[in-house]
């Protein structure tokens, strides 16, 4: 057995047994979210080129332990998708052939602008997130939901360098590490896809798998320097990492503003 079939195995294993006293009937010894009666559970993660990877990864390892869940990675074609620190990630399924899924979920990065007007993307992400019981995304992927039209009128979180662009599309930002609105879940920039994912699974499947999945996952985060917020880096910082980032975020303001006029546009053709 290979170290990652030994690693689902042993999450599975975790997941069903919880301590429990030897009077125990067998009923008890499932936890609910894990019966056999459970409903199978889909999740469409999408990816792009330009992507971050741990926007999409951290979520995965999470994601794809849960006891039942089918994880279909799905881009606009099956060719390898490079993300913008040129790791490879290979598509299972494009968009004309995936299932519909249970659980939509998109992450951000770079190469997010570029897909902000791109038909295909904001064609799939409209189409499938009108009928899956869930819409989440990580970083600036609400802002991609958002260009689908799937998040005006919802409370939802992105990036903090590009939050400030969710109003153009009506949506309601808020600068936290995860957002819970209805059937919607948003996670904030990059790391965040781990807090993210935990509350996915704490929402679908239960609390007690969740901090069981956390502990096997050992996570447990000590940033050493206590700068990964705004707030905690100081204006000083704020400001260097804004200066870098300009061109880039220049680029995704042009491209929101129009995703946005494309979406009212849409709006206006199908009333």
């Amino acid at each position: 057995m290979n170290r990652r079939n030994a690693l689902k195995t042993l999450a599975a294993g975790v997941a069903a047994a919880p301590a429990i006293s030897r009077a125990a009937t067998a009923a008890e010894t499932l936890p609910q979210a894990v019966a056999p009666t459970a409903k199978p559970l889909r999740i469409a993660m999408v990816i792009f080129q330009g992507m971050t990877q741990l926007d999409f990864s951290a979520p995965f390892e999470v994601l794809a332990r849960i006891p039942g869940a089918q994880v279909d990675v799905v881009a606009e074609s099956l060719e390898p998708v490079i993300s913008d620190t040129g790791l490879r990630l290979l598509p299972t399924h494009t968009f004309a052939g995936g299932a519909q899924p249970d659980l939509l979920f998109v992450p951000g990065g770079p190469g997010q602008n570029a897909q902000m007007t791109n038909p295909a993307m904001i064609g799939y992400l409209a189409a499938t997130g009108r009928s899956a019981a869930y819409v989440t995304s990580v970083c600036t992927g609400s802002l991609l939901l958002a260009a689908a039209g799937l998040l005006q009128g919802y409370k939802a979180t992105c990036h903090w360098m590009s939050i400030d662009q969710l109003g153009l599309f009506g949506v309601v930002a808020q600068q936290q590490r995860v957002v819970v609105d209805r059937n919607r879940i948003t996670g904030a920039g990059v790391t965040s896809g781990m807090d993210f994912a935990l509350t996915v699974v704490a929402t679908l499947r239960g609390d007690e798998l969740a901090g069981r999945l956390e502990l096997l996952l050992e996570y447990d985060p000590q940033p050493p320097f206590r700068s990964g917020t705004p707030s905690l880096a100081g204006p000083a910082v704020v400001q260097q990492v804004r200066t870098l980032a300009a061109p880039m975020l220049a680029q995704r303001r042009a491209q929101s503003e129009a995703a946005a006029a494309n979406l009212r546009q849409r709006r206006s053709m199908n009333r």
